[in-house]
């Protein structure tokens, strides 16, 4: 009888030392991801995974967090990312983990690794501390098969491209991107991104792009992107949806019903955003499509031309004078490698630093020798306050950076690559109360694992990845300015991913418990 009492024993330490978790986190206010009110509750992890949660829940654990007075919530899902080649530069990606980005989608604006599957294996033997999605970028696909040419595809050339998107897709990309301001992306007809589209389509993923226009020519874009979604059938996302230049502002009034009307079609179209009133790309997007055709050595010795620069002054003048501006101010460089000096400084400024005069004229000049010179990143300013907000109260509208993983101190970057989530949820959720707090975390959690179909993220829920983050919702806050942009944000208190503590007390771990995360299997 000793024995049958001693194995019972036994049997019922066993079953309780089953559910004893790595981390138990207790007393916060739970916003789930769903779009519900909070509400007081415990969470439990173990293995990585989200094993309990709710109101009354008595497990043992190796740590225990004590969130009273913070919000605990999904990691956030930044759908808008351009990681590749600062992955190994930071793989403690402090900017996106600082911010409560867990979970990041690469492979953006027609740019990727052509071959996913190598990408997703090489990330996954690096280790980060976020998680990683890539996209199968167009313009990366078209350049692999033809270069730079400003040309239509022949049928060889279309049937390699299909085949790289196709194996792309097959080895794990969530979707395909287009950049169609950017050569050759601006090169290539829409009929050639519905076949490629349809080959995306096949696997379920997602169709990204970065519009042909987003400023006069705006609701064409919009139109064209839905059209290849109509065609191809598959789900679209247009990304860092805005009007660019001050003659735009407003539209959002037409480009925001666009969308809604669209959905009720039953086009599967989403948004993005991010909550600023500036962009960032490359200075080249001043300079005429046609003259960007094939590699530097051309551009270069176009812009030699006297016929050639005149026709690029006379180009630049005009975009200046629809945005009813005198002098290229708007334009500030983020990073130009010839001369560090010119970063953070407008056009207007570096053509004044090279003694040149105070026409618009000489600021055209001096963004052609910056050109000759490789080109550079630039921060343009040019979006209204009121159309970012329009914009921001729409439903299915994600927020996301655009941006890399930021490399403290190197350039003059846009302030978004540091406080995106953290500029939502103070400055319009908490100081302008311009949606929810539920609302907010929503569109950052499982509003983008649905739509990118990241299986088991984006919920505080049983079962899940424990991508959390916990916060104070009245300190968080951006500290990232255009001036300044080198500065973490903060009030994210506690960050982690898959599970791994990897912000404790506001101090990055250097843990880099991350995983590259491959499109759900049909």
């Amino acid at each position: 009888m000793k024995w049958k009492l001693s194995i019972l024993f036994l049997a019922i330490g066993f079953a309780a030392q089953s559910q004893d978790c790595d981390i138990l986190i207790i007393n916060g206010k739970i916003i789930d991801g769903t779009g519900n009110n909070w509400y007081y509750g415990t969470v439990a992890i173990k293995d990585g995974k989200i094993i309990k949660t709710g109101r009354d829940i008595k497990l043992s654990a190796k740590k225990t967090i004590d969130a009273k007075g913070l919000i605990v919530a999904p990691g956030f899902i930044d759908v808008h990312t351009h990681l590749e080649g600062d992955e190994i530069r930071d793989p403690e990606a402090k900017s996106f983990i600082y911010d409560g980005v867990t979970t990041c989608v690469t492979g953006n604006c027609g740019s990727s690794n052509t071959d996913v599957g190598k990408y997703l294996r090489w990330v996954d033997s690096l280790k980060l501390s976020i998680n990683v999605a890539s996209l199968i970028g167009h313009n990366d696909v078209r350049k692999a098969v033809m270069g730079r040419a400003n040309r239509d595809a022949t049928p060889d050339e279309m049937k390699r491209m299909e085949n790289i998107v196709e194996k792309a897709m097959s080895d794990g990309a969530v979707g395909m991107s287009t950049g169609l301001i950017y050569i050759p992306g601006t090169y290539t007809k829409t009929s050639e991104i519905v076949s490629l589209a349809k080959v995306t389509a096949k696997y379920n993923g997602v169709y990204a792009s970065h519009m042909r226009d987003e400023g006069d020519s705006v609701t064409q874009a919009i139109e064209e992107a839905l059209t290849i979604g109509r065609e191809a059938k598959l789900p679209v996302q247009i990304s860092h949806f805005k009007l660019s230049g001050q003659h735009n502002w407003g539209r959002s009034k037409v480009t925001v019903p666009m969308i809604e009307a669209a959905r009720r079609e039953g086009i599967d179209v989403t948004i993005d955003q991010y909550p600023y009133t500036a962009s960032s790309t490359s200075i080249s997007t001043l300079i005429p499509d046609n003259v960007l055709a094939d590699g530097q050595d051309s551009i270069k010795a176009r812009l030699q031309r006297p016929d050639v620069r005149k026709y690029v002054i006379n180009s630049m003048l005009e975009r200046l004078k629809k945005r009813k501006l005198k002098h290229f101010s708007y334009a500030v460089v983020a990073y130009y490698a010839p001369d560090t000096t010119y970063n953070g400084k407008s056009i207007e400024q570096i053509n004044l630093m090279k003694g040149r005069k105070h026409k618009a004229k000489e600021e055209a000049l001096t963004v052609i020798d910056i050109m000759m010179n490789g080109g550079a990143s630039a921060v343009f300013h040019g979006m209204g306050e009121d159309d970012v907000k329009r914009i921001m109260q729409y439903p299915f509208n994600m927020f996301a950076s655009d941006a890399t993983i930021r490399i403290f101190g190197a350039g003059v970057p846009h302030p978004r690559g540091y406080g995106t989530n953290a500029r939502v949820l103070g400055k319009y959720v908490r100081e302008e109360k311009v949606i929810s707090l539920e609302e907010a975390i929503r569109r950052m959690t499982s509003l983008p694992a649905q739509k990118f179909q990241l299986t088991n993220r984006g919920l505080v829920r049983e079962g899940y990845a424990a991508d959390l983050v916990i916060f104070d919702e009245s300190t968080v806050k951006d500290l990232s300015t255009f001036e300044k942009p080198h500065a973490y944000s903060t009030g994210f208190q506690f960050v982690m991913v898959n599970g791994v503590l990897t912000v404790d007390n506001g101090t990055h771990t250097k843990a880099r418990g991350g995983q590259a995360i491959y499109r759900k299997s049909m």
